[in-house]
């Protein structure tokens, strides 16, 4: 009989309910019981990822036990299991913590990501290292600015924090009462899509104290706050080093030991250092801070001249009217793909002039001008609120919108 370790599925409810997760999760990182395989409890477990069965050699380790596979959002089309370790959930929860708060009160933390997502569960794992129980409100209906401000109000007192994607946070600078509640926590971690500057600028403006954070399921989530790595994490530029750019390796504590059922991905480079090889870009600014220009995959190939669709959107995204915006390729029988643009209005406006967007997009590179502009009510998105590339590149491509 094998004494393999079982990897148990554990369907994570919403809401409120998610509560029920935290004796599961509390006993997996003291090392006890089987793995756990996080899933939406509306839904049902991935198959792929061998629920309820054996880890397989290699899998699991008795001196640090792989505590979840969590699913990763799969934003090429195939979501995969990382295998995570005890101590990297550990190791992530407490540089967090020690990056973010300068306070030795228990941290209490708000939830309104789901909770079978890397980032969501972070959330309960850092409430449950911190002794406090997180608030997780009821958005069944939806994230709203008003249920947010509502939550925030239900918070105990003492240093408070929660974590957000672009699209949530852009919901909330539409309420001021929302803006100034957000405003009161010591932290609001922002992350799993590009922040755009403007709305970056536009939270600090009004005194949301906002980190940036980049990351994902293979790094325990977030690892780098604000361009610079968590204590103990390293960053390398695969084909590129100082002042110039590349595939964006991570390295340290917090990294998973690799995909269930993969045995020696090749996205897990053995090292020294044992490196996470991701398929995002990155350079290093002129303060020493990382600047990710997207995934390699989205650069868009048009006439012969590469364009980052992270740098035109970070252009297009400042301009009156413009909500949120995602660049795209779409095939085109003249130059290979076309730039377009999808936008979502702020809300009661028409949304920005075609020509305004196309004269921002040439500020990037002459051939960054779109040639297809749509305005759109809302982006498709997956996972835990990521923008759905490939929806809106189908929704993009459509013969009406040419």
């Amino acid at each position: 009989m094998s004494s393999a370790r079982l990897l148990q599925a554990l369907p994570v409810p919403a809401g409120p309910a998610a509560l029920g997760v935290l004796p599961a999760l509390t006993r997996m990182l003291a090392g006890e019981g089987p793995a756990l395989l996080p899933y939406d409890a509306a839904g049902i477990p991935e198959p792929a990822h061998g629920p309820d069965t054996p880890l397989d050699p290699g899998e699991d380790d008795p001196d640090d036990p792989t505590g979840l596979v969590v699913g990763t959002s799969g934003s090429t089309g195939s979501a995969k299991g990382a295998l995570l370790p005890v101590s990297a959930l550990a190791a992530s929860a407490a540089a967090t913590r020690a990056r973010i708060v300068d306070d030795p009160r228990p941290v209490h933390w708000l939830l309104v990501l789901p909770a079978h997502h890397v980032a969501g569960i972070q959330v309960l794992l850092r409430a449950i290292a911190e002794g406090t129980e997180p608030v997780i409100p009821d958005l069944t209906g939806g994230f709203t600015a008003r249920g947010l401000q509502a939550a925030i109000a239900a918070m105990p007192a003492g240093p408070r924090v929660t974590s957000l994607v672009p699209t949530q946070l852009h919901r909330v600078l539409q309420d001021p009462e929302a803006t100034a509640a957000l405003a009161g926590l010591d932290a609001v971690l922002v992350g799993g899509a590009a922040t755009a500057p403007a709305l970056q600028e536009r939270a600090r403006a009004a005194g949301i104290r906002l980190r940036t954070t980049y990351g994902m399921t293979e790094t325990c989530g977030g690892c780098v706050y604000d361009g610079v790595p968590l204590d103990g994490v390293a960053i390398d530029l695969a084909g590129g080093g100082t002042g110039s750019g590349g595939l964006i390796g991570i390295s340290g504590p917090v990294l998973a030991r690799g995909y269930r059922g993969r045995p020696a991905d090749p996205a897990f480079e053995p090292g020294p250092p044992r490196t996470f090889r991701t398929a995002d870009l990155g350079a290093w600014a002129g303060d020493g801070t990382l600047h990710v220009q997207g995934r390699a995959d989205d650069v868009i190939i048009t006439g012969g001249i590469k364009i980052a669709p992270a740098l035109v959107e970070a252009a297009l995204a400042g301009l009156p009217g413009v909500a949120e915006v995602v660049v795209v390729g779409v095939p085109d029988a003249e130059w290979g793909q076309a730039v377009a643009a999808v936008v979502v209005p702020v809300p009661g406006s028409a949304g920005p002039d075609p020509a305004a967007v196309r004269a921002a997009a040439r500020s990037v590179h002459p051939a960054a001008a779109p040639r297809r502009v749509i305005v759109v009510d809302a982006l498709p998105l997956r996972g835990p609120g990521k923008p759905d590339r490939m929806a809106i590149r189908a929704l993009a491509a459509r013969p009406e919108d040419v």
